[in-house]
Parts: structure tokens; sequence; C-alpha cells
């Protein structure tokens, strides 16, 4: 298995090579030649797999630079009780007839991308001891993507973590998550501005190649590989878990910022999954939305971001939708370019009434959006009549996922985050604050570590630069 970039300016590359760098040197995003298409046989055998058996059988298709011995040990070692509170790792829940909840938030940072990063995290670990090298782990977060680096990296051997996020845009316990961690190895960095200010600086940084090269940088960002194809295991879990012939059709809503999340979903989908729908659900940020009902894809500035009660989404520019809209195009390099150089020229493209548009349909995604009012019924709603208490991101997914349900055709809705991180709405929603789980209790109270600096690279890189 060989990676391209979607911008056409690097050699191919094994999955080793790509795990620690992020960004392709020409500024695009590493995907495979091809994807692993998996036949009926296939998808029989994997049926009654555990989780890691899973992990395992569809991340050798992808990873086949690593033995086989030493990949399945990564993958036991992640995929365990001790850290996910059960061997389901992910367990399904049924709410209703061809309705269910699919658990992604029962890692130690309470959010659905401890599944990926954790993974992450010790293949990271792995390449590096065998290499004799250390890297310096740069990210962005907009509230979940942060805690969950984090957690998985502190303490990592040959790793340090620089982390920026918005200052003042995440929920308090999400803040509090990072900012507090003590490790000698872990840099937090809030910046004042939005997600995609942090974001930007990631790519600025990312593509200088004279600083990266020198200061051995790496990403943990969803534009890192290794996160979507960890990812992609719990589209087949949860399928297995809720069909019980290969071949029937499932649906899958998934909260939807950085297209990280379902894209895993269209690779699972493009290997042979037989996925119906997959449904994107966005916040009032909602440019996935409006590419997917016109074909107009319109990044937004930043003074247009609105600050929501689902933070994690407030983005503007999705990164993972580069490889969605390179697959579009042919996988045409040339074009891909082409347009992303009037993306960032023109700051939209319009793809409505091309041929490549058109291709979106066969695609299986659909879109809608919901606001703060919604989030606050679809919470109420699911704890009247399920007793079941969601996250606001979760409650988003949960309201677009029923307006585009289909009859006789189970709908998954992808959990996002426990509730326990977004107080403040739960407690307008339903009057009563969530649990909290252990260890978890008086966590804002904790003394915190955290540089403030305004949007930009250069200091930023000045920073990276004194502390590695």
């Amino acid at each position: 298995m060989r990676y391209l970039s979607t911008r056409g300016g690097a050699q191919p590359k094994p999955f080793t090579e790509i795990l620690l760098e992020g960004l392709a040197p020409d500024g695009g995003l590493f995907v495979p030649e091809k994807f692993p298409r998996l036949d009926p046989k296939d998808l029989a055998a994997m049926r009654g797999m555990s989780y890691r058996e899973l992990a395992f059988a569809l991340l050798s298709r992808f990873v086949d630079d690593i033995p086989a011995a030493d990949l399945r040990h990564l993958v036991d070692a992640t995929y365990s009780k001790d850290v996910f509170g059960s061997d389901e790792i992910t367990p399904v829940k049924k709410l209703d007839d061809n309705l269910y909840l699919l658990g992604l938030s029962n890692g130690p940072s309470l959010a659905f991308k401890d599944v990926a990063l954790q993974l992450l995290g010790n293949l990271f670990e792995y390449v590096l001891e065998k290499r004799g090298a250390r890297v310096n782990v740069l990210g962005a977060t907009s509230g979940d993507t942060g805690p969950s680096a984090e957690y998985a990296l502190r303490g990592k051997k040959n790793v340090r973590v620089f982390m920026l996020s918005p200052h003042g845009r995440m929920s308090a316990f999400q803040a509090a998550q990072m900012y507090s961690l003590q490790d000698a190895n872990i840099f937090n960095i809030a910046i004042r501005g939005v997600f995609d200010d942090c974001q930007d600086i990631v790519k600025n940084v990312s593509g200088d190649a004279a600083f990266k090269a020198k200061h051995r940088i790496g990403a943990v960002n969803s534009i890192n590989w290794a996160r979507i194809v960890a990812q992609t295991v719990y589209y087949f879990k949860a399928y297995f878990s809720v069909t019980r012939r290969d071949g029937d059709p499932v649906s899958y809503s998934v909260p939807s910022g950085n297209f990280g999340n379902v894209y895993a979903g269209h690779v699972a989908r493009s290997m042979g999954l037989p996925i119906r729908r997959l449904i994107v659900a966005t916040n009032e940020n909602d440019v996935l939305d409006e590419f997917f009902r016109t074909g107009r894809y319109r990044a937004r500035k930043a003074a247009e971001v609105k600050a929501t009660s689902s933070p994690s989404m407030d983005i503007s520019k999705s990164s993972n939708f580069e490889r969605y809209a390179y697959e579009l195009v042919g996988s045409d390099a040339r074009v891909l370019k082409g347009l992303w150089d009037e993306l960032e020229r023109e700051g939209a493209i319009d793809l409505s009434g091309s041929v490549y548009f058109r291709q979106v349909s066969e695609t299986g995604f659909v879109s809608g959006s919901s606001t703060h009012a919604d989030r606050i019924a679809t919470i109420r709603g699911m704890w009247k009549d399920y007793g079941i208490m969601v996250d606001p991101h979760t409650a988003d997914g949960i309201k677009v996922g029923l307006e585009h349900r289909d009859k006789g055709v189970p709908l998954v809705c992808m959990e996002t985050a426990q509730p326990a991180k977004f107080a403040e709405t739960i407690r307008e929603a339903l009057g009563r604050d969530p649990g909290r789980p252990g260890g978890f209790e008086s966590l804002e109270k904790l003394p915190q570590r955290v540089e403030v600096m305004d949007a930009d690279a250069v200091r930023v890189k000045a920073y990276i630069a004194a502390h590695t």
C-alpha cells in the first residue's frame, strides 16, 4: 500500500513514512493509491470478530510495512477494557426500531477522537523507537482533538505536543482537560481567534519545509491518515451489531466539522461496507451542508464563524473535504490543485452543475444543519423518550439524522462526547448537571498551564523553536 498527495507533488510512500508527516510536502493530504476492496466472504468472516480482531483485519490492509505481529500487539494494547471501559470499545445502544446510538466516548478524554488517537499515540511511539527519532507534534483543536491527543501522547517517549486552541471558544471542561495537564512533553497555546486561525497556523508551519524538517514537526489532526483509517473500524463494528445479514443497508448520521469522522465512513463504504447514506450534520457553521445541498463550497472568514453551543463544530474550512473532492474529480491531482488554488484566491469554489457534483449522490452523502434551539429540543427529547443524556454535538447528529431517515433502514447516530463536557447546555436543556466520570469531579479547579498569544505563525514558530 502506497500513499499519494491529493495535489500530486509527492512521491508514493508507505504508511510509516506518512504517519509522522501530516500534510504532504506540497500542501496536500495523503490518500491511498486505491482503497482495499472487501468481498462478501471478507465481510462474512468479520461479522463474528471482536473489536480488536476487526481492527487488525482492517488496519493490516492499510498498514503493510509494520510486521503483522507488531501491528497486532499495538492494536491489542490500544483497544483494551482498561482504556475504554469494556471489551466492546464502541458499544451500540438500541433506542427504537432501526434507531441506534453508537457509543464513542468511553476513552480517557471522553470523546470519540480517543478511538483513533489512542492508537496513533502507540503507533508514534513504536515507529520513533524503531528509528531512534523524535517528533514534535503540532495540532489545532476546536475542543476534542486537543484533549484526546494530549491524553494519548502524554508521557510518551520521543514525543512533544504543541496544541493550539481558540482562546475562550471551548467549554470550560474541554479547556481544563488540556490546560491542567502537567506533563513535561505537553505545551498548550491558546490563540486569540477562532479554530480556523489555529488550523491556518498549523498549515503555515507545516508548509515551511525547512522549519518542519529542522524541528521534526508531525501532526495528529484529522489530516493524519492514521486517524481516518482507525475510525473506519467502528463503522464496521456498528454495522455487524445492527444487522443480521451481510448486504443489508445501514445509514449513519455524523456530527461534522472537519469532515474526518464522516470521511472515515466514506472509506468504509468505498471498501464495500453496505452503507446507504452518510448523513453530514452541521451546526450554524454550515459550510459542509451548503456544499452538499448546492455544490458551492464557501469557506467562511474568521469573523463569520459563529460561536455555538456545539463548539467542536465551529469550523469554516473542513480540512478533510480535500480528500473527498480529490475523489470527486477522478483522483486528478492537477484538477484538485486548480480548485484549491481558486478556493485560496476567491474563498469559494462552485461545482454545481458540473459532472463532479453529479457524482455526490452516488457516494451516499446527504446533509442538514441544526440550531441551538434544535439541540436543546433534541437533548430534552432523548432524555424524555429514552432516559439517555446526549451532548450537544450528538444532538445535532440525531436531529439531522432523523430528517434523512429511510423507512426500514437502520440509522446509527454517532456519539461525539460525554455530556459532562458541556454542562452549561445540558443544564439549560434539562435543568440539571450531567454526571461526571471518576477523576473529573474538580477538573476546572486544577492548576493550568497555557500560553496565550495572537494568531501569529511567526510567534508560534518561535515558541516551538524555544521549547524543542
